[in-house]
């Protein structure tokens, strides 16, 4: 945690389904330096999606609503969703194993959602295919998701910190959000409304008694649960041992289907992994921006089976070359480190992506080290002429310097390179513009 400058865990252990071992660490906040207690409360993000998937589940087992019958039985006659007609063979079993296509329509005033694929067809992770379905079942039952998963699942489960919206005692209890430099975000949001796909807010040992829930095979049918828990569809090529269940990531191992699932709030991180064969889970809340940027550690050392989720998210490490570059730009400056940068690479050394450069001169640009980032992100115009998102960069860190004029050339630079970057039309002719 001080490596990474994350400043609060909440981690949990299960073995043979219950749970051992529960512990927080660090402080909620880094200005206030308030500890992390086993009862402070973290967001949970997309760790939501399963209560969310089994609330549905358990109103399956009820008769009140079909997995394989198209959504739109349920609509009513004045919804009128998408106006995409592959959208009449979406169902809520598609919508739960994000297989279902539903992507935001951004261009629609309605607000309607599109397709992507066919439904059915293949894996895109689909929050706003988590949001419609709970719309739909809040108008069914006449009862908003955040009082079904009350009621359906924290309930039962004894799950007394947990909530989807605000609770009084959140305002002692509740973490701030941390950045990658560790700085907190002074405002916390307070969920007035259930989300079904991020806005539960909970710790380790409560969302433990979810897990084990899940372990044990409580509160669902049988034949309900091993829905939930087989695969129904492929995540990706590149890891053909991951699939999406109902609700959860599944991944097959060596002893067993693990099920996963992260959360991801932009500086709140979050991961937890399960193998249901040996009832065994790690849980994993933080505060930070960086909070999985040691999930693998964490994960070997709760002896946790499923390993491929972790790497097919593919965020940053901690022991990464841009990580340790901007590290050490934190401690020397960016001109004593890219001139040893530059030597390595000339001497066979691998130097790191365009993606990676871009993103640590905006981290430099961040923390108002002006100087710094645009030392960085003309190496990367060196190192990619060609890129016109390195120019289109480098002429922004150029205006926030007040060096207007290098600022134009570098933004005419882009647009000869792509003449469709609309960001630098703006800007050019925004420049121009106090040039007169």
């Amino acid at each position: 945690m001080r490596l990474t400058q994350v400043p609060g865990v909440s981690v949990g252990l299960v073995r043979h389904g219950r749970l051992i071992w529960a512990k927080g660490f660090g402080v909620t906040n880094n200005d206030t330096k308030q500890p992390v207690t086993n009862q402070t409360i973290f967001e949970a993000d997309s760790l939501s999606k399963p209560l969310f998937a089994f609330a549905v589940l358990r109103l399956v087992d009820q008769g009140k609503i079909d997995l394989d019958t198209p959504i739109v039985a349920y609509e009513g006659p004045d919804a009128n969703l998408s106006d995409d007609p592959r959208f009449k063979q979406v169902t809520a079993r598609m919508i739960l194993s994000h297989s279902s296509g539903i992507v935001r329509d951004v261009s629609d005033p309605e607000h309607k959602v599109a397709l992507a694929f066919n439904p059915g067809e293949k894996f895109q992770y689909s929050p706003t295919g988590y949001e419609l379905l709970s719309h739909l079942i809040e108008k069914m039952i006449g009862m908003k998701i955040e009082d079904l998963i009350q009621q359906t699942v924290l309930t039962p489960l004894a799950m007394n910190s947990s909530s989807y919206v605000w609770q009084p005692a959140y305002d002692k209890l509740r973490i701030y959000q941390h950045d990658w430099a560790g700085r907190a975000v002074p405002e916390r949001r307070k969920w007035t409304r259930g989300a079904a796909c991020c806005s539960l807010q909970t710790n380790a040992e409560d969302y433990a008694k979810f897990v084990v829930a899940m372990l044990n095979g409580s509160l669902l049918k049988r034949t309900t649960w091993n829905e939930m828990l087989k695969p129904q569809i492929a995540v990706s090529a590149k890891f053909p041992q991951l699939y999406w269940g109902l609700g959860w990531g599944l991944e097959k191992t060596a002893n067993g289907v693990a099920f996963w699932q992260w959360g991801d709030g932009g500086v709140t991180r979050n991961y937890i992994s399960a193998n249901v064969a040996r009832k065994s889970a790690v849980i994993w809340f933080t505060n930070s921006e960086n909070g999985l940027s040691f999930l693998r550690e964490v994960l070997e050392d709760g002896d946790a089976d499923g390993q491929q989720g972790a790497l097919y998210l593919g965020y940053e490490r901690y022991d990464s070359a841009p990580w340790m570059l901007r590290s050490q730009m934190m401690k020397e400056g960016a001109a004593v480190v890219l001139d040893a940068y530059r030597k390595k690479k000339l001497s066979g050394g691998n130097g790191i992506s365009e993606g990676a450069m871009n993103q640590l001169g905006y981290d430099m640009l961040s923390l108002k080290r002006t100087d710094d980032a645009i030392a960085v992100l003309s190496e990367n115009t060196e190192d990619y002429p060609q890129s016109w998102n390195a120019w289109d960069s480098l002429a922004e860190a150029y205006m926030d310097n007040g060096e207007k004029q290098r600022a134009i050339e570098d933004y005419r630079k882009s647009l000869d390179l792509n003449p469709a970057n609309e960001n630098g039309k703006a800007m050019l002719k925004k420049l121009e513009a106090t040039e007169h």
